[in-house]
């Protein structure tokens, strides 16, 4: 699997309209550019507006939040500087709903629960600690999960955030022994062979920033046997 979306065609767009589109973020995809210099998505859709609309010029795109490289699912971006803002406002209020799906090995200690911690990011390693008390310089972090299915090997869980931290879920489930499946970083045993962790941003559901419409958007799961065996 080519770890950069070369073009339009490799591009999932869930959702489209003049103020926004909505795509199925592909493992190995980054979401902005980096230091890899790998053209990141929001380029490829970039690329696709333009194509699709024969835009002369620049278009303009504006990046609402973020997906870790090897995970997959829902990523909003902004097709007007009129939505940007509003947007931004909404997800920094928490009024956008994000519903996450992740496969793991062990079975968690109880079916649904609600996880508090406070992570503490190291930048040398680009991850993050989660302690059971305030620490120096963490973070408060909140989420709610619940076991939805038991497979042969792991187990389903949908979580909810209720605060948008560093690597927040897959440092939580770590901690209570829970790592996701395919995430070396946090614990797991062994890759999953397209160096993706099974972390899957399945749902958004916000209040659309100019027509004032519902929005729901789920994102198909990743082709492979083990999530086809969550449907």
């Amino acid at each position: 699997m080519s770890k950069t979306l070369s073009n339009k065609d490799n591009l999932q767009v869930l959702y489209e309209d003049n103020h926004i589109i909505i795509v199925n973020k592909r493992t190995g995809d980054i979401v902005q550019g980096d230091k890899t210099g790998d053209k990141p998505l929001s380029e490829v859709v970039k690329d696709f507006i333009k194509e699709k609309y024969n835009k002369p010029g620049n278009v303009y795109l504006g990046i609402v939040h973020r997906l870790d490289r090897p995970t997959t699912g829902i990523v909003l971006f902004s097709k007007t500087s009129k939505a940007l803002p509003r947007l931004n406002k909404l997800f920094s209020e928490k009024k956008a709903k994000k519903t996450y799906w992740a496969l793991v090995k062990n079975k968690p200690p109880k079916t649904k629960d609600t996880l508090v911690h406070w992570l503490k990011k190291n930048p040398k390693n680009n991850k993050s600690t989660a302690y059971i008390k305030d620490t120096i310089d963490s973070k408060k972090a909140i989420l709610h999960y619940t076991t939805l299915k038991q497979l042969d090997n792991f187990y389903l869980l949908e979580i909810a955030l209720e605060t948008g931290r560093h690597h927040q879920i897959r440092s939580q489930l770590s901690s209570i022994g829970c790592p996701i499946k395919g995430d070396l970083k946090y614990g797991f045993n062994r890759s999953n062979k397209d160096a993706s962790i099974s972390l899957h941003a399945r749902k958004l559901e916000f209040t659309h920033p100019v027509s004032k419409e519902n929005i729901s958007v789920t994102a198909p799961l990743p082709d492979n046997p083990v999530w086809n065996a969550c449907l």
